[in-house]
């Protein structure tokens, strides 16, 4: 259980939801963990269950359904989730496209959609990442044209989370081509739609228990009622987003880093060799008192940026900085966790297999790392 006696980023009220949320994961995640593995997607009854104890969407405003608390709802949910190693797609869900449709959705979208979202109804996905784009969206290539009121998009996206369970998924696209990031906008695409196809569920190295798929456009059409914001907009309404996003990264990453060395501690106390228990090793002592250390670091720094962003303070640059940090944390905990767990470290069986095995993608998903470094280094 994650130790929050001493953060400063929450309040009593974040500490109450806490344990509701606690004790909902136990009860409905913990259990099928291994069989979403197993079947590489959470049950769709999951979402649901998640709307119906106010899981789903925290920040939706009270008008639209929702329950109109701040970003730290979110962090908590995502510290929670992280923190028994799911993988389920509730966070992208909550923490980045709601905040697109509060911020940027007409009030006839905002009525259909977030009510349906907040119950966990209309599963939701955003459909940035290409073939030949991933970290470079200004390079995307699926376009969406106006033929009379409609928009016609073609196109393919790949590498999208939600991306078999999404009944709704905002698609950026080219609306000009000849602008280049100025002709990029965002349009809300419903997965019924005639020309709407999913492709495989990608198998990955890790996050198997999470639906990443690829998504296909062939002469879909949309009203263009259903462009998100103003047309040619989209490459601003997704770097005024990122920040959000690449904290709510930084939560989860920090929390499965948590795990990670809550493991190492347990298996070296537990287990023997050379006639006494691992963690009797002066090197094995040693190495946790420096995994704990960085996490202690690591858990003020979130909080620090957590109370930042309530406050609408937190700049790209610094929640760059954030999830580049926190990612590189995530991995070094979980790899060094691994390596005390010895051969048992490597076997499924154990949590921290797959903890190793999930962290390798944060430092790449949200942007990668190098990419992180560069938009911190534009702002010194």
């Amino acid at each position: 259980m994650l130790d929050t006696a001493r953060r400063t980023a929450f309040g009593e009220e974040h500490e109450l939801f806490r344990e509701a949320v606690r004790r909902f994961f136990a009860a409905e995640a913990v259990p099928h963990l291994e069989r979403w593995e197993e079947e590489g997607i959470v049950d769709r009854d999951f979402w649901t269950k998640c709307g119906a104890q106010g899981l789903l969407c925290p920040t939706v405003p009270e008008q639209y359904g929702g329950l109109g608390l701040d970003f730290g709802y979110n962090a908590v949910i995502d510290e929670e989730l992280g923190y028994i190693g799911s993988s389920a797609g509730i966070t992208l869900h909550s923490d980045i496209v709601a905040d697109y449709i509060v911020a940027y959705g007409s009030e006839a979208q905002k009525r259909h959609w977030l009510p349906r979202m907040v119950s966990g109804e209309t599963p939701t996905a955003i459909a940035m990442t290409e073939p030949g784009a991933g970290s470079d969206l200004q390079g995307i290539k699926t376009t969406a044209v106006k033929d009379g009121d409609d928009y016609v998009i073609n196109g393919s996206k790949t590498y999208i989370t939600n991306g078999q369970h999404a009944e709704l998924v905002i698609v950026v696209a080219k609306t000009d081509a000849s602008l280049g990031a100025r002709g990029t906008s965002l349009i809300l695409v419903e997965s019924d739609r005639p020309g709407f196809a999913r492709g495989r569920n990608l198998d990955k190295v890790g996050l198997h228990a999470q639906d990443t798929s690829e998504l296909f456009f062939a002469d879909l059409r949309v009203p263009q009622s259903n462009l998100l914001g103003a047309e040619g907009m989209g490459f601003a309404y997704l770097m005024n987003q990122l920040p959000q996003e690449r904290l709510s990264i930084a939560c989860s990453a920090q929390a499965s880093a948590q795990r990670a060395y809550d493991e190492a501690v347990s298996f070296t106390k537990e287990r023997k060799a050379f006639g006494k228990t691992v963690f009797e090793f002066q090197n094995t002592r040693f190495t946790l008192a420096d995994l704990a250390t960085r996490l202690q670091v690591g858990w003020a720094h979130l909080d620090w940026a957590i109370r930042r962003h309530i406050a609408g303070e937190l700049t790209a640059a610094e929640a760059s900085a954030a999830k580049l940090w926190h990612t590189e944390l995530q991995f070094e905990v979980c790899d060094v966790s691994m390596q005390l767990h010895g051969g048992a470290g490597y076997m499924n069986e154990y949590l921290i297999a797959r903890l190793w095995r999930d962290a390798r993608v944060t430092r790449i998903f949200g942007g990668t790392n190098e990419i992180m470094k560069e938009v911190v280094s534009r702002s010194i």
